[in-house]
């Protein structure tokens, strides 16, 4: 019965908490950064915390160095079925007539899967992606490495800067909103660090300067 009692008392004090309305101690807690002031640039600071992640970051100064450091990539992972089903992606290949499929023919054989994203974080290195366009939730799940094409213009310091950018773009957000940092990874396997458990095993980023940041 004592027990009882301790813990209708204790009821009875939390609903009178509830019942008292008090002043919002951190009024402009909204205003105020939660993150320490940095001195790099938002290119500087997302370049290194993508690459501390095990993202393969590369600048890109123009659509020629974008091909050229494709052909690169290729080289390097030993790997040539590229993906790309997004239009602006497509125009861009098709400019100096890059080789990719265009649809989803043979698709349990791709290699690589290029799409764009919505936005880049600076001070975690993750990449904000959706099913907002054409590639939707596959083409950056299933092939082993995954290509983004980004712009310095989607630069922002972090996700709540992210969402301004998502929120200008559509009239209604996209159903899903995800975030990538660094590539698939788990340690569920005897406690091992294991890459490409649950998607892609590489993850490139090739940022063009399209002339400004979001942020």
């Amino acid at each position: 019965m004592e027990e009882a009692t301790a813990k209708e008392r204790l009821l009875k004090k939390i609903r009178k908490a509830l019942l008292v309305k008090r002043d919002n101690p951190f009024p402009n807690l909204e205003e105020l950064p939660y993150y320490k002031e940095v001195e790099d640039d938002l290119e500087v600071l997302f370049a290194k915390n993508f690459t501390a992640v095990a993202g393969n970051f590369i600048f890109c100064e123009d659509e020629i160095q974008l091909i050229e450091n494709l052909l690169a990539l290729s080289e390097k992972e030993g790997v040539n079925k590229f993906y790309a089903w997004e239009k602006n992606i497509q125009e861009q290949l098709d400019r100096y007539e890059f080789p990719y499929f265009k649809t989803d023919h043979d698709f349990a054989y791709a290699e690589i899967g290029i799409t764009s994203c919505e936005a880049l974080i600076a001070r975690t290195g993750s990449i904000v992606i959706s099913n907002g366009n054409e590639s939707g939730r596959r083409l950056g799940i299933y092939p082993p490495v995954h290509v983004v094409i980004a712009y310095t213009s989607q630069l922002v310091m972090d996700l709540k800067d992210a969402f301004v950018l998502l929120k200008n773009k559509y009239s209604d957000l996209p159903s899903m909103i995800s975030t990538i940092t660094g590539p698939s990874r788990t340690a569920d396997i005897e406690k091992t660090l294991v890459l490409g458990a649950h998607g892609p095993k590489q993850l490139y980023l090739l940022l063009l300067d399209d002339g400004g940041f979001a942020g």
